[in-house]
């Protein structure tokens, strides 16, 4: 193996980087969304991070996500939503790239469809 970083992972789609700062700095903290803090960290990890490291944030954004959606943290749900969607979207592309990434988010696609049921549209 070379020592190269592999950025397969980074051609995905860029909806991620677009949406989900505002929406994840909104679940952090709904009274004062730090949208530039969740904008820099998803910088950070775009340009000197690693899938593994990507899909970590991700888990995160899902863990939010699913307590919104049951209740058991508060939080707008519209935001939860379109977190929601963004990561599931990006969770379905990794059926066509090489490596573990499919197989690690099939537990995190469940439960994103299941937070989509209980959060509207």
């Amino acid at each position: 193996m070379s020592g190269r970083r592999n950025l397969t992972w980074l051609g995905l789609t860029p909806e991620p980087e677009r949406e989900l700062p505002l929406a994840v700095a909104t679940l952090r903290d709904p009274e004062a969304p730090p949208a530039a803090a969740e904008r820099r960290r998803l910088e950070h990890l775009v340009l000197h991070g690693t899938q593994r490291a990507w899909l970590r944030y991700l888990a995160e954004v899902t863990s939010l996500v699913t307590a919104v959606a049951a209740g058991t943290r508060p939080g707008d749900r519209r935001a939860a939503r379109l977190a929601a969607e963004v990561v599931l979207d990006h969770h379905r592309m990794l059926i066509g790239l090489p490596g573990p990434g499919w197989d690690r988010t099939t537990s995190e696609r469940r439960a994103l469809e299941h937070a989509l049921s209980l959060l509207p549209a």
